[in-house]
């Protein structure tokens, strides 16, 4: 499926509302709710069997998801806040709770993300932290490295500030 172009335009969901979905282990769509294709703008059938990335907005960090997998693949859950693309290029922000799903010999399986509108607050506050991650990262003409710069930036910041991620996070949320 082709990436479409990105627009200026924010969609926006209800606040009650979240956004589902499943994935196997290699990040490939198994399932996407109502709201997840409504916001998105995709049919359910267009998700199902397609990377999860194919939502990947280019204003965000690779290293942001680097750090996702590197979380979620030894079994731990993560939150963080994440730009994505709709269908038509427009964009919109979700506040992301990822963890694994296991099976019954306690193997990692799948993956399960819920997302819910962030507070603005907040992503005013992030928004400007991935510019200069994503800078960062631009800053180097491989991508491996130039996401490796972009993950030691991030660490360097929440050293300096003496938060680990998930306290800046839930800070950022407003819920620590």
């Amino acid at each position: 499926m082709r990436r479409p172009e990105p627009t200026q335009n924010e969609r926006f969901f209800e606040p009650t509302e979240i956004i589902v979905s499943k994935t196997d282990t290699r990040g490939r769509i198994t399932y996407a709710n109502d709201v997840f294709c409504k916001v998105g703008l995709y049919s359910e059938t267009e998700l199902i069997g397609q990377p999860h990335s194919i939502l990947r907005h280019p204003d965000m960090p690779r290293c942001v998801f680097h750090l996702l997998w590197q979380r979620i693949e030894t079994g731990q859950e993560i939150f963080a806040y994440v730009k994505n693309l709709a269908k038509n290029g427009d964009f919109y922000w979700v506040f992301a709770h990822v963890t694994p799903s296991f099976d019954p010999q306690g193997g990692i399986d799948g993956y399960h993300s819920n997302r819910r509108v962030p507070e603005r607050r907040a992503v005013e506050t992030i928004a400007p932290i991935y510019a200069a991650l994503l800078a960062e990262e631009a800053r180097h003409a491989d991508r491996k490295q130039g996401m490796q710069a972009g993950v030691a930036l991030l660490q360097a910041e929440l050293q300096r500030i003496g938060m680990e991620y998930d306290a800046f996070v839930f800070e950022i949320a407003g819920l620590a």
